[in-house]
């Protein structure tokens, strides 16, 4: 069976195209490479920091973190922000040699990156060799990231299997849209495969669904694995970084998974969000609300579905 491993590369992100092959390019861009019986892929957030949402849609995508920090600026501290927001606790720091080390420390400090491997940059390679896959057993579930029509082959779907596994004819159904999913054949790394088992990213060709029905962070899974609701309510926490006040039927975007959506402040406390379109979620993930608009910290904090 071929086992995955996934990283997100930040600060630095050029440094991906060192590790893998270009791929998938949007505003997240995918680099991979097969190593024995290892597929392992890089995604960076190409996107930011023009965006604030491709860094966590990138971010949630890895299981490990790979931080080469060329800058000490208010970029810098929204991905320090954004990793601890996520609880992203596995990671390699690095960084370059015109960047202050004491200042980089003082800006982790009590944040889950002051837990990561420190190397320098020319051991990043040697030290992200050693961290090994990390599967997760449960229903079939996948997260999606790209979709579209590829001629003769109908409705391709790419992602990551975030639990259990996804089998070649498995029936299953994509959410929020609660459409049935016939899975016709699946490809790791262009190969064919008969099942992928999680953190596999994978592409999928489907019978029962057009790509205009789905969006980036819809999910794929068996019936029952995820809930589809349009009201959450969080045990949060605002970041001491973001000064400004929030209010009841404000606006905000919401992050969960690779969804980005928008939702308004029924309640403050306890925080309510009432969402415009449905969202898929699971108790206990972590939800990130932003406010891209804001010209300081675009994060505005993070909870736990309740």
């Amino acid at each position: 069976m071929v086992k995955s491993v996934n990283f997100v590369v930040l600060g630095k992100q050029d440094l991906a195209s060192e590790f893998g092959k270009k791929g998938d390019v949007s505003d997240i861009s995918l680099y991979d490479r097969k190593e024995s019986d290892i597929i392992k892929t890089w995604v960076t957030p190409n996107g930011f920091p023009d965006k604030i949402q491709p860094l966590f849609q990138a971010i949630n995508l890895a299981e490990y973190v790979i931080f080469h920090v060329d800058k000490l600026d208010k970029f810098t501290g929204e991905q320090i922000i954004a990793l601890d927001s996520l609880k992203k606790e596995k990671g390699i720091l690095s960084h370059t040699f015109e960047v202050d080390e004491s200042k980089l420390d003082m800006m982790i400090k009590g944040t889950v990156v002051e837990k990561y491997i420190k190397v320098d940059q020319d051991k990043i390679k040697e030290e992200m060799d050693k961290l090994e896959p990390i599967s997760t057993e449960g229903k079939s579930e996948m997260v999606i990231d790209h979709c579209f029509d590829v001629k003769g082959v109908g409705t391709v779907i790419l992602g990551k299997v975030t639990n259990g596994k996804i089998k070649q004819y498995d029936n299953l159904k994509l959410y929020p849209a609660g459409i049935d999913v016939l899975i016709k054949s699946i490809q790791m790394h262009d190969d064919p495969v008969s099942e992928s088992i999680s953190p596999a990213r994978v592409g999928l060709a489907v019978k029962g669904v057009k790509p205009d029905e789905v969006g980036r962070g819809d999910v794929i899974s068996e019936d029952g694995a995820v809930d589809v609701k349009t009201e959450l309510e969080l045990d949060f926490q605002k970041s001491p970084f973001y000064k400004s006040d929030i209010a009841e039927n404000q606006g905000c975007l919401v992050n969960i998974g690779l969804q980005i959506k928008s939702a308004k402040f029924t309640s403050v406390s306890p925080l309510k969000l009432i969402f415009e379109k449905p969202i898929v979620c699971k108790k206990g993930q972590i939800v990130v609300i932003l406010k891209p608009e804001s010209t300081t910290i675009r994060i505005l904090g993070s909870g736990i579905i309740k």
